[in-house]
This record gives C-alpha cells, structure tokens and sequence, in this order.
C-alpha cells in the first residue's frame, strides 16, 4: 500500500499555481508584445519607480495600523513595531509562495497567545476585509458615476456584465445578517458571535472613523503606486482611470490560482489599459513593474526570518 504524504497535495497545489503564473506571462508575453513591455521596463523612470516604492511602504506601514486597531477590539494589544515586523513578513510570505494568503494565515497563528486562535483569524481576516471594502467601494462608485455621466469612461459590455452583478452582491452582503434572523437557533448564534466580532473590530463609532481613515490611506497608496508604475514605463493614467481601472487589476490578486496575483494581474492590466486609451503591452509593462516594485517593498520580511535562524542555532 502506497503511504500518502501529508504535504502531497499542497505541493501540488503549489505546482499548479506556479505554472499559472508561468503559462499565463507566456502567452501575454506572445500576445501583446513582450519584447515591448520590455523595453519600456529598461528605460523606466527611477523617479517615479521610487515614488511608488515610497506608496507601497506607506501602504504596509498603515495595514500594520489598521490590524492593530482591528485586532484591539477582539482582544488582543501589541506594540506599532510588532505589527509593523509581522505585517512585514506576512507580505514577505504572501509574495514568496503560491497561494497569497499564507502570511496572513502565520501572522493570526502567531498572535493566538492573547485571545485565542480564533479571535485572531478574524482580526486578521476583518482587516483585510475592511481594506478590501474600501477598494470595492471606490471601484463601485467610480464605475457606477462613469457609465451614468455622459463622456465617462466607455465601459466594454465584458466589463459591464461581471460589475453590475458585483456590485449589487456586495449590496447585498449586509442582509446576510438580518436573513441570519430567520435561522435555528445554532446558526443564528454564530451568526449573531461574528456580528458582534465584526462590530466591536470594525463598525464600533470609535474604531470606525479610524478604520475608513485607514482604509483611505492604504487605497490611496495602492492605486497611486500602480499610477506611478505606469508613468514610470512611458503611461499617464488620468484620475479616472486610477479610480476605476486599477482596483480592478488589483482585485484579480486575490484570486488563489497564481503566484501573488503575476499573470492574473498582468493579463487583467493588458486587458484593461485599452479601455481608458492606453494599449495591451503599455498594461502588462506598468503591471511588471508594480510587481516587481511591491517586491522589492516586502523584502525587509525576510529579517524576522533570518533573526528565527539565528536564534535557533
């Protein structure tokens, strides 16, 4: 009988994503002109290279923030450094292997001590759900404006027909709880623990004004540090445009079958780009470059792992 390693299937699973990545570089890279995106990566601007790079510091450091606030109201206390330095190497993580939440998922083990494993899964699950909220909610806005103005952005019906049901399903979402009413009585109860969770965490006054502030900031300096990429390899993208466009690139980051979002990003960016006059290979060079920047950002992660090392030795 053959023995099954426990770990088979996550490396396969980690196989999969890598080759994802790969496939789908490969055939943007054939489709819409590589050698030119590349070029446009040789000759980019270090100027505004460094200011995205500065976007994207700010971007972590106000993360690490607003987890510290988050996880404040379930319970558990920890210094600016210590969430700055774990924040640090959960990006470091996120970014090094496929999948894109393993960080995140090391960073609640390792706060469990205070208030238990599951009060700290969802300080960090709700503080990335705040920071999400407000990136969907200025993709909405900024979608919903531009197709109802005249001279708005001229939306593809492909867009048009995956947005509009988004955006009504994250209308929805908070009738989840008030459908939660009408469940037995187990469900309903858990239902009723994570609102009380998500309240005290996230929606209290108090916390509130704090988590819009930074879920602002952390927003601000995403879309603003993809701006400054594009710029970079030869591409000015109007505020619209930010608005619109970029969160949606982001977003395709998220979905677990690549790498840290490379190739979804990409693909997405070169698919986008046309939309506000842009081409395909200016997308895919400004979304390289992003890449490769918010790489670069993440790399002080790996100190806490080196200093582990040390200690263990």
């Amino acid at each position: 009988m053959s023995r099954r390693f426990p770990w088979s299937g996550k490396l396969s699973l980690r196989i999969f994503q890598a080759l994802v990545s790969i496939a789908l570089l490969a055939v943007l890279w054939r489709a819409v002109g590589g050698s030119d995106a590349l070029n446009s990566l040789a000759g980019a601007d270090p100027f505004w290279l460094a200011l995205a790079f500065l976007m994207l510091t700010l971007q972590t450091v106000l993360s690490a923030l607003r987890w510290k606030l988050t996880a404040k109201g379930l319970g558990q206390r920890f210094t600016t450094t210590h969430a700055i330095r774990e924040y640090y190497l959960a990006q470091f993580i996120n970014q090094s292997l496929p999948g894109g939440m393993v960080g995140d998922a090391g960073r609640a083990v390792r706060a469990r001590h205070q208030a238990g494993l599951m009060r700290a899964t969802q300080g960090v699950v709700f503080e990335r759900l705040s920071g999400q909220v407000v990136v969907f909610s200025v993709m909405a806005v900024t979608f919903a404006v531009t197709t109802l103005s005249p001279g708005g952005l001229h939306w593809p019906i492909w867009v048009r027909s995956f947005m509009v049901p988004l955006i009504l399903i994250g209308l929805g979402a908070p009738a989840v709880f008030w459908l939660g009413g009408l469940l037995p009585g187990p469900q309903r109860r858990a239902l009723d623990s994570l609102w009380d969770a998500l309240h005290t965490s996230l929606l209290a006054p108090k916390i509130l004004r704090w988590q819009v502030v930074l879920g602002l900031g952390t927003t601000a300096c995403t879309l603003s540090a993809f701006a400054f990429c594009a710029l970079a390899t030869g591409t000015g993208l109007s505020l619209v445009a930010v608005l619109g466009v970029v969160p949606l690139i982001v977003f395709t980051m998220l979905i677990p079958i690549s790498i840290s979002g490379w190739g979804l990003r990409e693909g997405a960016a070169a698919a986008l780009f046309p939309v506000v006059g842009a081409s395909a290979t200016e997308g895919l060079a400004a979304s390289i470059a992003f890449g490769l920047v918010f790489i670069a950002v993440v790399l002080p992660g790996i100190l806490p792992l080196l200093k582990g090392r040390r200690v263990q030795k």
